[in-house]
């Protein structure tokens, strides 16, 4: 598509340029903070203990710390020493909770010697940044999902070039790679069960307006000033007059959410692309649109949205899914039945919540096949692979290489509906272009 613009070129949004513009002054002294906290990285042996610094702490922050406190009391080898957030009342009350240093500025949570790794769980559109920052901080990195927002596919690459390059280990929060059936059921693919795989099919079905009524307005008369940051949280998003409910409602707006697409998909997306194992897509095209929550007249992002991928290795991936209903199959793997159906040449493999399947196709000479699932997704043991990690450097269940691979598919997604027209990736030149 020789005539078609780069993401980059058709959101005309601003740029990394414009945030450190708008944050001059803490910019400079941070720089010297990420130095000295470099050089304050250390190398952990079997028996230390691992100190985690929160970088954000609204609900899925406060949800996982909540988590972690109960595996430190289980005889985890860990402590949450400090807590980071643009908006004091909610970073009093962490701090509070876990007896954590309290920062307003996660440059200076990075800075913090006591410091190893980190988990970032802010809005969408800041994790890109925060991850740079941290990996070249010389931490080590749990980010929630989704790695990056729709529109910073050129971050989402330069962010996974800085992790593999400072070698430090990262973990997606799709904690459904804990899940021990993508595991068993990628062998059986590489084993050659199915065949050659033709087509995947993977969604995410549930009844809720994510983002109105599960992001409650902490305070409704609060205002930008020394109890919350409304420049750092706006980050490289489009500078906007403060709004409360942008700041505590972000996933209801474009500039900072894309919807189910990029909130969810990362849970469903993510094993069926290790599964089948395929490199970078080639093209996509998505449809999507508010069909149930329509009268929400703040939401901007959709609540149905399918989108079809097709990869070089001439595989076919549909993510489909909606916000208005929450039926998927019988006795399908997780609450949103979102488990993945694998297609090949000689048979597929689908999944209920205790077994694999194997199906022959028509005309093969294989029998049915059933496996039971060794171990279940337990957001405990994912982030137990993440801390086992920092200490052998090996590379976790969801890696960043992975999460580039599924962040630039839904990007070519999002990018494909909102242009109206084919979202394709040019290899030579590793960039979206519709």
């Amino acid at each position: 598509m020789a005539t078609g613009k780069t993401a980059h070129q058709r959101t005309g949004r601003s740029t990394r340029r414009d945030f450190i513009t708008r944050t001059a002054a803490a910019g400079a002294v941070a720089a010297g903070l990420s130095l000295t906290a470099r050089s304050q990285a250390r190398v952990l042996g079997a028996n230390d203990r691992i100190g985690i610094g929160f970088i954000g702490c609204g609900g899925r922050g406060g949800y996982t710390m909540t988590t972690l406190k109960e595996m430190q009391a289980a005889g985890g080898n860990f402590e949450i020493v400090a807590v980071c957030d643009t908006y004091r009342g909610r970073l009093n009350k962490a701090a509070k909770a876990h007896k954590a240093k309290a920062y307003m500025d996660h440059r200076e949570l990075l800075a913090d010697a006591n410091v190893d790794a980190v988990g970032i769980t802010t809005p969408d559109h800041i994790h890109g940044y925060q991850v740079i920052d941290a990996v070249q901080a010389g931490k080590d990195v749990y980010c929630e999902k989704p790695v990056t927002h729709w529109r910073q596919f050129e971050l989402t690459k330069r962010m996974t070039a800085e992790v593999k390059k400072s070698g430090r280990v990262f973990q997606l929060g799709s904690q459904g790679m804990s899940n021990t059936a993508w595991h068993q059921a990628r062998k059986l693919i590489v084993d050659g069960l199915i065949g050659q795989p033709i087509h995947a099919e993977c969604g995410y079905f549930r009844v809720g307006d994510w983002g109105e009524a599960s992001m409650p307005i902490d305070d409704p008369n609060v205002n930008p000033g020394p109890d919350l940051n409304w420049e750092a949280f706006l980050g490289d998003s489009p500078k906007r007059p403060f709004d409360v409910s942008r700041y505590f409602r972000w996933r209801l707006y474009e500039d900072y959410s894309g919807g189910q697409a990029t909130d969810l998909y990362p849970h469903c997306l993510t094993p069926t692309l290790y599964m089948l194992g395929v490199g970078m897509p080639a093209s996509a095209v998505s449809s999507a649109g508010k069909y149930r929550y329509f009268e929400c007249k703040e939401r901007e992002v959709p609540d149905t949205s399918n989108l079809l991928v097709d990869y070089p290795e001439k595989i076919t991936v549909v993510i489909l899914g909606t916000q208005g209903n929450n039926f998927f199959g019988t006795d399908e793997m997780g609450s949103a039945g979102r488990a993945p159906t694998i297609r090949g040449w000689e048979g597929t493999l689908s999944f209920t919540s205790k077994e694999i399947i194997f199906t022959p196709a028509q005309g093969s000479k294989k029998q049915p096949q059933r496996w039971p699932i060794e171990r279940f997704e337990d957001l405990k043991a994912h982030w137990q692979d993440f801390l086992d990690c920092c200490r052998s450097r090996k590379q976790p269940n969801s890696p960043v290489d992975l999460a580039y691979k599924v962040q630039t598919a839904l990007q070519m997604g999002i990018l494909s509906w909102r242009a109206g027209k084919t979202a394709r990736f040019d290899k030579d030149k590793e960039t979206i272009v519709v």
